[in-house]
């Protein structure tokens, strides 16, 4: 089904703002690097003038991998999707990331955005106390200095900045209906089947029918007036979860158009899914909490577009450039002393209203 995806691995937050970082690429044309040569041996990246040490990706990228570790421990890194293994893409998505906050840097800059001199105070706390939470061993390793962490506070505190200034007049009023998020129950059959390999086939035509005539069945025990949708939901639903809570546009449109038409306690006909057959029963029509909060999704989805619009024509306009060398070089190798993860912890606590305002 295709309401309420479970995020997988790979989309674990790796910054306070990701859901704001997060808006700004993943399309054509976003914040790419371009692989080339001739730049400095301690350079990473550079996006217009603006360069990425490798001390500065170290940082981020041993944050990233401790913090994975504390979820799921050290085993994670066996995970790999489609023959990506996980300390890759996390290698890659630290890339994106920093490559938006520096292009993000740039943009503050540009709107002549600057921090006060209470939030240049707080930066070089939050690098002091950073800075001093790392054992010899982590600064050797990182080759970090207290300078390379005020650059990537003060970066990041800019980053958030541009962004609040940029969407601070996008207060769109969303109506109830337009946010309006409804309850149902479910029972689905699937209609395709997993190989070993974990592809997905189709069922035979013969089959598919045989699937619909099975749950044409238990649609007709669910009109009993004495049996329960949910005992039956247990007993002949191939989906482990029972209830769903979605709005508009979170299903696709198939089963969206019936299930938003159902009223209080109705059941639905039967509704065929990409991937298979569903039956609906309404528990609630509208859900005043759920939907509140919906509205405020709704309010930051339309502001992250709006950002990641100017975003992306800023973004065009910059040269970018990767040092190939240096970054065939960065690995996080396995060492039980570096143990650092709270870099993005730290920042929140020197700037905890910013923050909280971005998201």
């Amino acid at each position: 089904m295709k309401v309420m995806k479970k995020a997988i691995i790979f989309c674990l937050c790796i910054c306070l703002f990701a859901v704001m970082l997060t808006a700004c690429g993943g399309k054509e044309g976003g914040t790419k690097v371009v692989f080339t040569t001739g730049m400095g041996k301690d350079e990473v990246f550079r996006i217009g003038d603006r360069s990425c040490t490798k001390a500065e990706f170290m940082i981020y990228l041993a944050t990233t991998k401790n913090q994975y570790e504390e979820v799921y421990g050290e085993e994670i890194w066996q995970t790999s999707l489609d023959g990506v293994t996980l300390m890759e893409n996390v290698k890659e998505t630290v890339l994106e990331k920093l490559a938006q906050i520096k292009t993000m840097y740039l943009l503050a800059k540009e709107k002549e955005i600057s921090l006060t001199e209470q939030e240049k105070q707080a930066v070089k706390q939050a690098a002091s106390e950073y800075f001093d939470s790392l054992s010899d061993a982590e600064v050797e390793f990182l080759e970090a200095s207290v300078e390379t962490v005020e650059t990537l506070y003060t970066e990041y505190a800019m980053a958030n900045k541009v962004y609040l200034y940029t969407i601070k007049d996008i207060n769109p009023e969303i109506s109830d209906d337009e946010a309006r998020t409804i309850t149902v129950q479910h029972i689905f059959m699937r209609t395709y089947t997993r190989d070993n390999a974990g592809n997905v086939h189709p069922v035979s035509e013969s089959a598919k029918q045989e699937i619909y005539d099975e749950i044409s069945k238990v649609r007709e025990l669910a009109l009993m007036e004495d049996k329960d949708f949910a005992a039956l939901a247990s007993k002949y639903s191939e989906d482990s979860t029972l209830t769903y809570s979605f709005g508009k546009g979170d299903m696709e449109p198939a089963i969206e158009n019936v299930a938003f038409d159902l009223e209080t306690g109705e059941i639905s006909e039967i509704v065929e899914g990409e991937n298979g057959y569903h039956i609906f029963k309404c528990i609630s029509t509208f859900d005043r909490e759920e939907t509140d909060a919906n509205k405020l999704q709704i309010v930051e989805k339309r502001r992250n577009e709006a950002f990641g619009r100017e975003y992306e024509l800023f973004v065009e306009t910059l040269a970018k450039r990767l040092n190939e060398k240096v970054w065939e070089e960065m690995e996080l190798l396995s060492d039980s002393r570096i143990t650092t993860s709270n870099f993005f912890d730290i920042y929140e606590k020197y700037f905890p209203e910013s923050d909280r305002e971005s998201r």
